[in-house]
């Protein structure tokens, strides 16, 4: 099982990459696998994602 949660400075979910089994309802073609996107509601499906990749994507929305 895995976990990866990005989390803005006032402790909102942006987006969390999880393979846990509690979406089956929902048929994703990705299943288990999927992304929660800016919170819990918004359930999309997502392949499994490396570290590298994850860190890109945040790398992306992180403004400097």
């Amino acid at each position: 099982m895995y976990v990866c949660q990005y989390m803005d400075s006032s402790d909102r979910i942006v987006f969390r990459y999880d393979n846990t089994g509690h979406h089956k309802k929902l048929n994703l073609s990705t299943y288990p696998h999927h992304k929660h996107e800016g919170g819990d509601d918004n359930v999309v499906p997502s392949a499994a994602k490396d570290l590298a990749n994850i860190l890109k994507e945040i790398e992306l929305l992180v403004k400097f």
